[in-house]
């Protein structure tokens, strides 16, 4: 007999889903024209976040220099969670609220973007992060949930804010990962037509 609770995961998770397709399919397609203009332009984008949104950003990266669906040339992204040297090093010297600030202001020129990933909307060390990319210049994608915290009230017109119409912190990372794909796929079309899972 199938555990209730595991179905009830999945049932919720599902229900979700197809409720934020309606209220996200926007934002999402800003943000896919907003990457997809920036990488033409020969800008990169930056990516962050804490737990598993900081796994959310490895993959993004990872998806963009290696490849989605596709073969093509490498696109660039990096994420800001992976060295652990520059981390610790401005964990322990600084604060944990500068370890992505301070690798915006080395790493982020005019025309980058910056994908935040926030599922409370209210990280310390994101708000930084992006508080730094507005002052160079660059434009951010947020990925949140919960109404979108403090990140939802410091973006700009120019930014792009992808809020998960949930509570709970899993199902908006699982939001977030369908999401991920959604933009993968979106920039591989933008470059190189609607002829993708080869």
């Amino acid at each position: 007999m199938t555990n209730p609770r595991i179905l009830a995961h999945f049932q919720e998770s599902a229900d979700l889903k197809m409720k934020a397709a309606s209220v996200l399919a926007q934002p999402i397609e800003q943000a896919i024209e907003l990457m997809f203009t920036a990488l033409s332009n020969g800008n990169k984008i930056l990516a962050c976040g804490n737990g598993g949104s900081a796994a959310d950003s490895q993959h993004f990266a990872a998806e963009l220099v290696g490849r989605f669906e596709r073969e093509r040339l490498p696109l660039p992204a990096l994420a800001l969670t992976t060295d652990t040297s520059i981390l610790t090093a401005v964990g322990n010297d600084y604060s944990y609220q500068e370890i992505f600030s301070k690798q915006v202001q080395a790493f982020g020129q005019s025309g980058d973007i910056l994908l935040a990933f926030s599922t409370s909307g209210n990280s310390g060390n994101i708000l930084a992060a992006i508080e730094v990319a507005h002052e160079r210049d660059m434009r951010v994608v947020a990925l949140t949930g919960k109404g979108g915290g403090k990140i939802g009230k410091v973006l700009n017109d120019a930014d792009v804010h992808i809020c998960v119409p949930h509570d709970r912190t899993a199902r908006i990372q699982e939001v977030h990962l369908v999401t991920l794909h959604c933009i993968c796929d979106g920039i591989d079309v933008a470059l190189f037509g609607d002829d993708a899972h080869e």
